[in-house]
Formats: structure tokens, C-alpha cells, sequence
């Protein structure tokens, strides 16, 4: 039985995302930022809004850290990301759960030597 688990949205003209995503309980959700913004643009953040709830960091991913993903205070075990080039970057919800339904989005930023 499939459910509506995580739904998300564009973050702008520049960054694209598939506005639905449709899971089963207990699998695994991938969902895929991409943006059409120069080679700069190479740190991604996932963000999460649950139900009556404020919006939330989950994860901040950049080509420049080797593929380590700064999780914050989530969990490794629930989450992941990859960030393999500038202009793309996925983010999966893993054994997903009805509580994890929610706006899922993505959004990109400039690396620069102000903001790093």
C-alpha cells in the first residue's frame, strides 16, 4: 500500500525539484534538487516542515567538504544527501514513517570567502 508520504516544492526559478513524491511505509524516499546557477553555487541545504510546525534544517551539503554532510542534530540513520557536483544534489528520508509527511525543499547558496 503506497502512501502520500513527502510532498515538496520548487524553490525558485533557478532550482528545480519534483513536486511529488509518493512512498511506501518503511521505504526509502529520494528526492533531487538541480539549479541552473553558475559553478559557485555549490552548497545545498535540505529543509523539512512538518504539520504545524516551523521549518527546519535538516542538512547542509557542499561539493567542497568531501562528502561530509553536516546533519546537525539528525540523524545519519534517518537521512542522507549526496553532493557529488555543483548543480545537483539528492537528500533520502529512510524506513519512512507516516510522521515524516511533510514540505520537503531544497535551496542553494554561493560559496564565497565571506560566506563559506
Amino acid at each position: 500500500r503506497s502512501y502520500e508520504i513527502l510532498c515538496y516544492a520548487s524553490a525558485g526559478n533557478d532550482v528545480t525539484q519534483t513536486p511529488l513524491l509518493w512512498t511506501e511505509e518503511g521505504g526509502s524516499a529520494t528526492m533531487e534538487c538541480s539549479h541552473t546557477k553558475d559553478h559557485s553555487h555549490i552548497q545545498m541545504y535540505w529543509y523539512r516542515q512538518l504539520p504545524g510546525r516551523t521549518m527546519e534544517l535538516v542538512v547542509f551539503t557542499s561539493t567542497a567538504n568531501s562528502g561530509e554532510h553536516d546533519f546537525g542534530a539528525f540523524s545519519k540513520e534517518k537521512f542522507s544527501a549526496t553532493k557529488t557536483e555543483a548543480e545537483r544534489g539528492t537528500f533520502t528520508v529512510k524506513e519512512v514513517q507516516p510522521e515524516d509527511k511533510g514540505l520537503y525543499f531544497c535551496a542553494v547558496s554561493q560559496h564565497s570567502d565571506t560566506n563559506p
